[in-house]
């Protein structure tokens, strides 16, 4: 090949591959300071170019970049549904448990079981009947309220239901002795109590006869007024109930006789207390307008007390359990709601128990401190008779550090 044809075939390949060259993208990196082997932060400042001829002259450079925008907050959470509760763990009722109290209820109740007709004892007599969970503090003021009466010896029956569960030791002589009965567990707010006071109402019914009057106590109860001042109020007074003025006749002698029990239609937490199991699930048997509460301590008569042992649609009802603990007291919802049904105008609808709610905690009445009791708290309490407080005992005492320094305290 000539000499010329040679030089120009170099420049045409020379100004092919400068063309080539100006296409493609050229990056150049130029750094700001020196590299530091210490330090791990970014320290270069980079710069992008773009070839003109492609439409785009862009610089970008990092130092210069904005802050990236925050991000979206998240969507706020769905409100959180109300679910129903979950109900307390009542103590359970064993199917054992519940045959032997129907078989016990329906002798009770059975029309062959016997009658005031069928006691030998020319008068009637009063069962006083304790519930309790704890030892019997307060025995050695109820062994001199029911000795102290010789002629009314005769005429009271003492039944004591203590759960199985607790250290309670029956007393080897006294009052007490020999006369507690079969008795299962209990719990507060539980149809348990519900259970262990039909017990003693059935037990006191088939035992005597004579068994006319049904007084419910606690361990926490102590006397206001003599053995002889219950009875002749309970049996002999005309005019102790205030509320029947039916109840005297001409000649001043009790025509009929009442059961004390208190039986409330208003109250504020009326509503919340009949919802406890749920809103509906009460009914039909106990419509809301049907639904009563009262004090856990009554005096019933024996017409009501076999109206108590006899029932069972009631009981299907108030023994289900409450999604509401703060609102479920069966034994103070129970009983005044099946008499206030059966016979309202055999009721008083007021207790003879005496119980100062002032400073309550947890649902429990006010217990008295040992400063508090005094001959001058009992006169004072027994003075504060009217037509709806004609207060025969007196509720929740302390245990006054020692069973001599209660009967002491409140001797008088």
């Amino acid at each position: 090949m000539p000499s010329h044809q040679i030089q120009t075939r170099r420049r045409t390949l020379t100004t092919h591959h400068h063309h080539l060259h100006r296409h493609q993208s050229r990056v150049s990196y130029s750094s700001s300071s020196s590299f530091d082997p210490d330090d791990h932060r970014p320290r270069c400042n980079c710069a992008v170019a773009i070839d003109p001829e492609e439409s785009l002259n862009v610089q970008i450079s990092l130092h210069s970049l904005p802050h990236p925008p925050p991000l979206p907050l998240p969507p706020p959470l769905p409100r959180p549904r109300l679910l129903r509760p979950v109900p307390r763990q009542p103590l359970p009722i064993s199917p054992s448990d519940e045959l032997d109290d129907l078989a016990l209820l329906r002798r009770a109740s059975s029309p062959s079981s016997p009658s005031r007709l069928s006691s030998s004892s020319r008068r009637p007599k009063i069962a006083f009947l304790f519930l309790t969970n704890s030892p019997l503090h307060f025995s050695p003021l109820w062994q001199r309220f029911f000795s102290a009466s010789p002629r009314h010896r005769r005429l009271f029956n003492v039944y004591v239901h203590a759960d199985p569960f607790s250290n309670v030791s029956a007393p080897s002589d006294g009052v007490f002795s020999g006369r507690f009965i079969a008795a299962k567990r209990t719990a507060r707010a539980s149809p348990t109590l519900i259970s262990a006071t039909r017990r003693l109402l059935a037990t006191a019914i088939l035992d005597d006869p004579a068994n006319t009057y049904f007084a419910l106590l606690s361990q926490y109860c102590v006397p206001l007024h003599s053995l002889a001042y219950v009875y002749r109020s309970l049996f002999e007074s005309p005019r102790f109930d205030l509320t029947d003025p039916d109840a005297a006749g001409s000649h001043g002698v009790r025509l009929r006789f009442r059961s004390y029990i208190e039986i409330l239609s208003q109250s504020k937490s009326l509503w919340k207390r009949y919802t406890a199991r749920g809103r509906n699930a009460m009914l039909p048997e106990v419509p809301y307008e049907r639904f009563r509460v009262g004090s856990q301590f009554f005096v019933l008569t024996r017409r009501h007390a076999r109206a108590v042992v006899r029932d069972r649609k009631l009981w299907l009802k108030f023994r289900l359990p409450c999604y509401r603990e703060d609102a479920c007291y069966p034994e103070e919802h129970y009983f005044p709601t099946l008499l206030s049904m059966e016979d309202p105008g055999g009721c008083t609808h007021y207790s003879l128990t005496r119980v100062n709610w002032t400073g309550t905690v947890n649902g429990h009445p006010h217990t008295y401190q040992p400063p508090e009791v005094s001959p001058d708290l009992i006169h004072r309490l027994r003075a504060s008779f009217s037509a709806t407080d004609r207060s025969l005992l007196l509720l929740r005492l302390t245990k006054l550090h020692g069973k001599k320094f209660c009967a002491q305290r409140l001797r008088g």
